[in-house]
């Protein structure tokens, strides 16, 4: 009986980002909040995998970026105190302006909403995950966490990301995370706030969670 090797994450590198846009905007299709913000389907996957390149090469910088051999998923992190984009990054989201153009209000509204959740305390941000919707259920997801998660816990950093759908909040459970906080988007969908804590200390709401809403 011949059996696949269990999954591995590696660094992603430059040559990976153009592919990994593409699973990532196959990955993120039908999510709650991309559909929102692309509601037109015929366009969605041109302006989803537009994004993913901005957000890859946003992140890049900072090294967390993992993928596997054969590119079937990545993971996106940012480390403590670097989660809140530079003005260099924002600049690099203009070219998706007129995209949004009809509805930048409520987006705009919506990216508010969310920073304004995001805790204070020293953490990393699992930005993005997403894997081959052809690949789903092969370990992939758990192996892309892994190379982080690890340094957490060597590190005892807690770790943190909003997850947009609830059907995934039992996968994200099963790596220590927990949900914090259910957050309506204005207009639009809701979040799950999800914070994994650092081995040694009492789990429950980061303490630095911000709570003026």
């Amino acid at each position: 009986m011949v059996t696949s090797a269990p999954a591995s994450a590696r660094p992603a590198l430059r040559e990976d980002y153009a592919p990994l846009a593409e699973v990532l905007a196959h990955a993120f299709f039908d999510d709650p909040v991309t559909s929102w913000f692309y509601p037109d389907a015929s366009s969605r996957m041109r302006h989803a995998r537009r994004f993913f390149s901005i957000r890859l090469r946003q992140l890049a910088v900072h090294g967390l970026i993992y993928t596997t051999a054969e590119r079937s998923g990545a993971a996106l992190w940012a480390p403590p105190g670097q989660w809140r984009e530079s003005l260099r990054q924002s600049l690099m989201q203009l070219p998706m302006l007129p995209v949004l153009l009809p509805r930048i209000v409520s987006c705009t509204h919506a990216v508010r909403e969310i920073e304004r959740h995001h805790p204070v305390e020293p953490h990393f941000y699992l930005s993005v995950i997403g894997t081959d919707p052809e690949q789903q259920g092969a370990g992939i997801g758990s192996a892309l966490l892994a190379p982080v998660l690890r340094r957490c816990d060597e590190t005892r950093t807690a770790a943190y990301l909003e997850c947009s759908r609830e059907s995934n909040v039992s996968f994200y459970a099963r790596h220590g995370f927990a949900v914090t906080e259910r957050v309506e988007l204005p207009e639009g969908p809701p979040l799950w706030l999800m914070w994994r804590e650092s081995p040694g200390r009492r789990g429950g709401r980061p303490a630095g969670c911000r709570s003026d809403r």
